[in-house]
């Protein structure tokens, strides 16, 4: 019998991320309305916040299966030679992370976690960003005076002052692609000497 709950429950989780991500497709994520995702997916609001706490953890689980998908297909792509092709490497990314203020919002405050319970997609898909650029700046015609993992993190760090500059009035002349590749080539080119 315990079984039969069990595999119920993993149903109904996955039809409410189904409904979820339909509804997400055709409105965007800001717009996605608990009581509406549960009325497409025929449950009572009681079993949303029995598989899910609220809706930023929906959508936690959301974005960070769709970040997951687009880190496959950076990982399939050969290792990038240089910052102009990093920065186009990662643009995919940046479109995602930039689609919505709220998709912004949701990424910054999920990225990284307090405790490990807390880990959620999102922070995971950060460490998984990590190792790939850790693995591309080390094959690339990268800076080698510096330790990876410090470039790593100042490319993370450049990444979100870019996205973060998108959604301020003051400096959105510039197309994300535009900000990101000049910090790029003053962070990674290669010291002379």
């Amino acid at each position: 019998m315990k079984k039969a709950v069990q595999q119920r429950t993993l149903e109904t989780r996955s039809r409410l991320t189904s409904v979820a991500d339909q509804l997400v497709a055709d409105k965007g994520f800001e717009a996605l309305r608990i009581e509406e995702t549960v009325q497409a997916a025929g449950v009572a609001k009681g079993t949303f916040f029995a598989h899910f706490k609220d809706k930023d953890e929906l959508m936690d689980l959301l974005i960070g299966q769709r970040i997951e998908t687009l880190l496959d297909g950076m990982a399939a792509e050969p290792a990038p030679r240089d910052a102009d092709q990093l920065a186009q490497r990662l643009m995919p990314l940046v479109e995602l992370m930039s689609s919505e203020r709220y998709v912004f919002d949701l990424i910054m405050r999920r990225s990284g976690a307090m405790a490990v319970e807390e880990i959620g997609p999102i922070a995971s898909t950060f460490g998984r960003l990590g190792e790939l650029m850790g693995q591309w700046l080390a094959q690339g015609s990268f800076r080698k005076d510096v330790p990876l993992e410090i470039l790593v993190e100042g490319v993370e760090a450049f990444l979100v002052q870019t996205l973060a500059l998108n959604f301020c009035a003051l400096h959105k002349e510039k197309s994300m692609k535009a900000r990101l590749q000049p910090y790029l080539r003053a962070w990674l080119a290669p010291v002379a000497g």
